[in-house]
């Protein structure tokens, strides 16, 4: 699987990246997963300290030990679970950093973070204070590089603007073009990369997609709009080849994107995904003809 470069840092991954939140408590199918990746030449892993209060990075952490070298592992923090762990709160402090990175480390299995992300963000945030932490870090040398997960423009500016980082994981595909309008040409210029995820729009971007539309519809598409659009691409684009590979290769087709973050609950849908993956590359006549039969979406300053 080909690998790109990863911001301005000295880590290579590959097209494709496991997120790890879906692959479940149970250990032995969370294994079998994870090993199906790393035998499709995954070299990507994403998870949080979030997920599963922690014992997603516990179950990664076991998986990969035994190639801990030759995988780039990456997770997040900024989110504090409550006592009883019915919610969460946000906490991007240096103190809570400075002490989420420990437990990490230690349910990880590791001495090291690859890629450190903090986990949300606003503009209210004590942004320096939140860059002094992952700086300190990477100096002490507990991670190697990090960077945010964050669809703000506000927020992502700040961060271009002040500090190092070297990714910006974001959401994006074919129905969700906000990142177009502003994040990526200014990601790109700054050599900063981008980590997508949601690339098959909770499925609708899969070959099941008329079956995964519901009533809700998906970001400001209704449902109505959404069964006079699929077909239309899908018509146009995948007679020889799988929907989810046209999603896919959309994200990759743009030249900030180093990878591409795809959940998985079964070696299937790994297997599928690197299919897709490893599958041609959109010509220009396929993008011009998704972005006129898609819109653009605009983003909305104050989230």
């Amino acid at each position: 699987m080909k690998k790109r470069k990863l911001g301005n840092s000295d880590l290579w991954v590959t097209e494709l990246g496991l997120g790890c939140m879906s692959i479940g408590t149970e250990e032995k199918a969370a294994r079998e997963i994870i090993e199906t990746a790393l035998d499709e030449g995954i070299n990507y892993f994403d998870t949080a300290d979030l997920y599963d209060f922690g014992v997603n990075e516990k179950i990664v952490g076991v998986a990969l030990k035994e190639v801990r070298e030759q995988v780039i592992l990456a997770t997040k923090v900024g989110n504090r679970w409550m006592p009883d762990k019915t919610g969460w709160s946000w906490d991007p402090s240096k103190s809570h950093i400075m002490e989420a990175v420990k437990q990490s480390l230690k349910r990880l299995g590791t001495d090291y973070i690859d890629l450190y992300q903090l986990h949300g963000g606003t503009i209210e945030d004590h942004i320096d204070e939140t860059i002094e932490a992952f700086e300190e870090l990477k100096s002490a040398g507990y991670i190697r590089c990090y960077g945010i997960s964050s669809i703000r423009p506000n927020v992502i500016r700040e961060y271009v603007k002040k500090s190092n980082i070297d990714s910006v994981m974001m959401q994006y595909n074919i129905l969700d073009r906000r990142p177009e309008e502003e994040a990526l040409p200014l990601l790109n210029e700054h050599g900063i990369s981008v980590v997508t995820r949601g690339p098959l729009a909770k499925g609708i971007l899969s070959d099941k997609m008329l079956e995964k539309v519901s009533a809700r519809g998906y970001q400001d598409y209704s449902q109505k709009e959404l069964l006079e659009v699929l077909p239309v691409l899908k018509d146009k684009l995948a007679s020889d080849r799988s929907f989810t590979e046209i999603a896919l290769q959309y994200n990759l087709a743009h030249p900030a994107v180093a990878s591409v973050i795809a959940g998985a609950s079964s070696p299937e849908q790994v297997r599928s995904n690197a299919r897709a993956i490893n599958g041609k590359p959109l010509t220009q006549e396929e993008l011009a003809l998704i972005k006129k039969v898609s819109r653009a979406n605009a983003y909305q300053e104050h989230r």
